[in-house]
């Protein structure tokens, strides 16, 4: 029996740890936006299996002294390094609620179920799909990527490669993207069997963005030597500059080539979700599948990604599968067809919906719009700050929430100037006083400032530019 002996002071536990979370939120704007983690606290947190049972008090104090201080950094308001969210205090608790019910949401006749569906439904409508569209939320992006490159995979070979594979020995399958786009687009290339080679990486231009014409040609250069295209890929906000492809263009190609068109949207989809913004992703609509995440620009809990297909019977004819020991019924707890588990990698599925659910009733498209709205709108004030300001420079536009400009050092070599931007990145973080990442945009090293942070305001993003001057000032 692995139930407490006593309920009360699991009570009286819960309690006391909802007071410290919120506490800890309330906390945030003055404690250290990230704090390195010292040896000797890494070393509280080993155990072996030979130690004795300790109670749910020790661990939460051990949780309270050695966890929770050393976090991530992307719940703070100073956090601006990776396209992270910084979640909500409602999302945590429906976080919780869902590991109370603790159900697999891999299929069956369950609540859970159903609330995985509508938020599918609302996802479809959010973005143009139509209402019988499939989707599945997944732990993000990079294995809804994988999935829309299976799925189109199935479309290109049919019914008979999940019996015998993939061949690329002759009449090659090959797939379009721009260099801008994320590696896990190359990596799910290599797990389907087709390998990192069959993916053409296509050139941008000067704002990142795929060069169509580029890609007319790689297609018609690979079908001239019996290669086979089968999908193309767009970017609605790149990892690097946050840059947007040329949607209609890529759908008018797609079509026109018979190619399946997808698009990673892991954070700038949700954009669509913004009047003012959602003329930026015009295109979006056309897509055969798009993948985004709700634990970036929505800020649900970590882990919840989604992945919508046009075509649910092929989305379904790639993964389902009926085993006998799965047998689905017409009554009882093994109905509820079709099964979730029949659209993914996974049978056994956490109640990832309850989160993004929460979220979508509290604040509705409207809220969830407006606070996307206005890091794009403070991103784009303080890339007009760095274009004023005679100590930095901007290297690329800012098309949504990313900013990558330069420390001007002209004494520097390129080779000098590449480490002192990345100490300048480090020092920051360990200072505490905020999160930025580096990236290279172009061959030119830089500072790299990404605004998915709900808790952002003008005067913290002010108070970062001097800490990174004073930083860069103080750099040899």
């Amino acid at each position: 029996m692995l139930d407490p002996a006593d309920w009360e002071r699991l009570r009286a536990l819960g309690h006391h740890a909802v007071d410290d979370a919120i506490a800890f939120w309330q906390g945030l704007e003055a404690a250290p936006a990230w704090t390195p983690m010292p040896d000797a606290v890494r070393a509280r947190l080993q155990s072996s299996l030979d130690d004795p049972p300790t109670d749910a008090e020790a661990n939460y104090a051990l949780y309270r002294e050695a966890m929770q201080p050393y976090h991530s950094g992307n719940v703070s308001p100073r956090f601006f390094g990776w396209v992270q969210g910084s979640g909500t205090p409602t999302g945590a608790l429906a976080a919780f609620l869902a590991a109370v019910m603790n159900p697999n949401v891999g299929g069956r006749d369950h609540a859970a179920v159903e609330v995985e569906r509508a938020v599918i439904r609302w996802s479809a409508r959010a973005f143009g799909f139509p209402d019988d569209a499939s989707g599945l939320l997944v732990t993000g992006t990079s294995v809804a990527n994988l999935i829309a490159v299976l799925v189109a995979r199935q479309r290109a070979l049919g019914a008979a490669v999940r019996e015998t594979g993939v061949d690329q020995s002759t009449a090659p399958l090959t797939g379009y993207a721009s260099t801008a786009t994320h590696g896990c687009v190359a990596r799910a290339f290599e797990v389907a069997g087709l390998g990192r080679a069959a993916l053409r990486e296509i050139p941008v231009d000067d704002a990142d963005r795929i060069d169509v014409a580029a890609l007319d040609a790689a297609l018609a250069a690979d079908r001239a030597v019996g290669a086979r295209p089968f999908l193309i890929v767009g970017n609605v906000g790149t990892v690097g500059t946050g840059a947007i492809d040329p949607l209609p263009a890529l759908a008018d190609l797609a079509r026109r080539e018979g190619l399946w068109f997808h698009i990673d949207g892991a954070f700038g989809a949700l954009a669509a979700l913004a009047p003012e913004l959602k003329p930026l992703v015009a295109g979006i609509e056309r897509a055969d599948s798009l993948a985004f995440d709700f634990h970036k620009w929505m800020h649900v809990p970590y882990d919840a990604g989604m992945i919508l297909i046009r075509d649910a019977a092929l989305h379904r004819a790639t993964f389902a599968s009926e085993e006998a020991y799965l047998k689905r019924r017409e009554r009882g707890l093994a109905a509820g067809m079709p099964w979730l588990t029949d659209f993914g990698l996974e049978l056994s599925r956490g109640f990832r919906a309850l989160p993004v659910w929460f979220t979508l009733r509290e604040f509705g498209a409207v809220g969830i719009g407006a606070a996307i709205a206005e890091n794009v709108a403070l991103a784009r004030r303080f890339g007009g700050w760095i274009a004023d300001d005679p100590d930095f420079e901007l290297v690329a536009p800012v098309t949504l929430n990313v900013i990558c400009f330069r420390y001007r050092r002209p004494d520097l070599t390129p080779a000098a100037y590449d480490a002192f931007t990345d100490d300048v990145v480090v020092a920051l973080q360990e200072s505490g006083a905020g999160v930025i990442s580096g990236t290279t945009v172009r061959g030119v090293r830089a500072l790299r400032v990404c605004i998915v942070n709900q808790r952002a305001t003008d005067a913290g993003m002010r108070a970062l530019l001097e800490t990174l001057r004073s930083l860069a000032a103080a750099s040899p």
